[in-house]
């Protein structure tokens, strides 16, 4: 009999490894290749980095002690893994016996849904109750969807049209779970006014209905009296709104973050040199610098939904072997034909291979790397691709103008830019082009999305020396914008998610249970 074991794995307050028991399978008897039933629920969370273990075991009793059965092996990953896997299915080994080949386990993940409808539709009425005395009215509705106490909630206001009895209102969107919660006969409530300038709106009459009966669209069902008139249905539509997974699970290129690590090494003198400690890229032998060890946090995370784990990093800022040429555009492995690193070590080795070779230098231009990846972008607008910039810099800036109409571009593109900066500068420019209070701005042109997301490093520096923690919350906050930002560009375009892949049917099995 076969059972597993579902762990998630962290790290506490004082920056060592906790692992909870989240919960166990149901026991299979007599079978080398079980399919288990039971889900598991999680919160998923794209900007941080969530641990999973999964401990097999062979059952000999009725014991809920582990210790009391065979172990089978275990295999650790982590929720971004699967989620980023290829139709959200991870094939991991199994390990945990020396020696010993332990078997595979498949992992598979799905989005719970949660009513993510949402319904547009169109209202008209018919000779309206005259509620002004020099004119005739101007009606506008209020919708409310009903609680669980018989109390009710506004859930939308239409527009008002002006001195009319006969309004036609303009077609609104609402989420169905606001209009119902997701509950399709629960009343409706709309109410019908007559506008008045001082506030004290003319109450003309009601009616009440249910997402049912809207849904049945223009009919003599959705047709109300309201006092001495009618309010009618003209048009209803539903459409789903689509989720960040709903396009992660469309394809394993949906989202491929190639992200080119731009080292910004600045000036000599703001930097200094790597093999003194006083540099911000100060090379010590027991401890990351404050660029790698940023380029982890947010590296480990990432590279999850990058389906090669294959990555452009390119430094700006400095001379090159061996005419001493000034570069803001170099990959960090000294392959300009071949800039890619494999995975997030790679890109760190080609870090610190590349301060022994180059010579830090000014000026500091972010626009040469900025247009690097928005030509990557140009080139795959069709939602297989978006690409996601991480520039670690000690805020120095020499081209600012540049920078933002480069910025102003790319938001037209798909991929977003998250600025780390590093050091006890002032970032005042940073925070400008983070716009999250005055939306960046070129030549006049606004940018289309707010797309940058700046946090400063000693922000997040723990005065335990806990790093662990520390990165962690950094990350976190780099990262939150990131969906929302990769929906705003697909919604923008009215791009679709590709189809998910069937779901994954072990051999031997009619149908697939395994998920968490």
């Amino acid at each position: 009999p076969l059972s597993l074991s579902l762990s998630l794995c962290g790290v506490d307050d004082v920056g060592y490894l906790a692992v909870a028991n989240f919960g166990r399978t149901e026991v299979i008897d007599n079978t080398l290749n079980p399919d288990f039933v039971r889900k598991y629920i999680l919160d998923y969370f794209f900007e941080e980095k969530q641990n999973l273990r999964f401990d097999l075991y062979d059952v000999d009793s009725k014991s809920p002690d582990l210790s009391k059965h065979d172990f089978l092996g275990q295999t650790f990953c982590t929720l971004g893994e699967i989620v980023g896997s290829p139709a959200s299915r991870l094939e991991k080994p199994l390990g945990g016996i020396h020696g010993k080949k332990c078997g595979t386990v498949v992992l598979s993940a799905e989005e719970l849904s949660n009513c993510r409808d949402s319904a547009t539709m169109q209202f008209c009425a018919n000779k309206l109750d005259k509620k002004d005395f020099f004119g005739k009215s101007d009606p506008f509705m209020v919708f409310y969807r009903s609680n669980e106490d018989g109390t009710f909630t506004i859930c939308h206001k239409t527009e008002v049209v002006k001195n009319t009895l006969n309004p036609v209102w303009q077609p609104f969107t609402i989420p169905v779970r606001a209009l119902c919660n997701g509950d399709y006969d629960r009343t409706i409530k709309v109410e019908v006014y007559d506008w008045d300038r001082d506030g004290s709106h003319d109450f003309i009459g009601d009616y009440t209905t249910s997402y049912r009966e809207l849904a049945r669209g223009q009919s003599q069902f959705n047709v109300y009296e309201v006092s001495v008139t009618c309010v009618t249905l003209l048009s209803f539509s539903v459409e789903s709104d689509f989720t960040f997974l709903d396009y992660i699970k469309g394809g394993s290129d949906v989202f491929v973050p190639h992200y080119p690590q731009s080292s910004q090494d600045g000036f000599i003198s703001s930097t200094g040199n790597p093999s003194q400690s006083t540099s911000l890229h100060y090379m010590n032998p027991y401890q990351l610098n404050a660029y790698a060890m940023a380029l982890k946090a947010v590296g480990e995370i990432i590279q999850d939904y990058d389906s090669d784990k294959m990555f452009p990093a390119l430094g700006f800022g400095a001379k090159l072997p061996p005419d001493g040429r000034v570069s803001h555009e170099f990959p960090l492995n000294g392959d300009m034909d071949n800039p890619y690193c494999n995975g997030i070590e790679g890109i760190l080795e080609a870090y610190h291979q590349s301060l022994k070779t180059v010579q830090l230098y000014g000026p500091t231009n972010f626009a040469p790397v900025v247009n690097h990846v928005a030509r990557y972008a140009a080139a795959v607008q069709d939602g297989s691709q978006y690409f996601v910039l991480l520039i670690i810099t000690d805020g120095v800036i020499s081209d600012m103008a540049q920078t933002k109409e480069a910025i102003v571009n790319g938001a037209k593109l798909p991929m977003s830019i998250i600025i780390v900066g590093v050091g006890q500068a002032e970032f005042d420019a940073m925070v400008e082009l983070d716009g999250d209070d005055i939306r960046i701005s070129s030549r006049g042109k606004l940018a289309e999305r707010d797309i940058v997301q700046f946090v400063p490093f000693r922000d997040y520096m723990d005065r335990t020396g806990n790093h662990v923690l520390s990165m962690a919350r950094l990350a976190k906050d780099v990262l939150a914008e990131i969906p929302d930002q990769f929906i705003s560009y697909m919604k923008s375009r009215g791009i679709k998610p590709n189809p998910a892949p069937p779901p994954y049917t072990p051999p031997g099995h009619t149908h697939h249970h395994t998920q968490i």
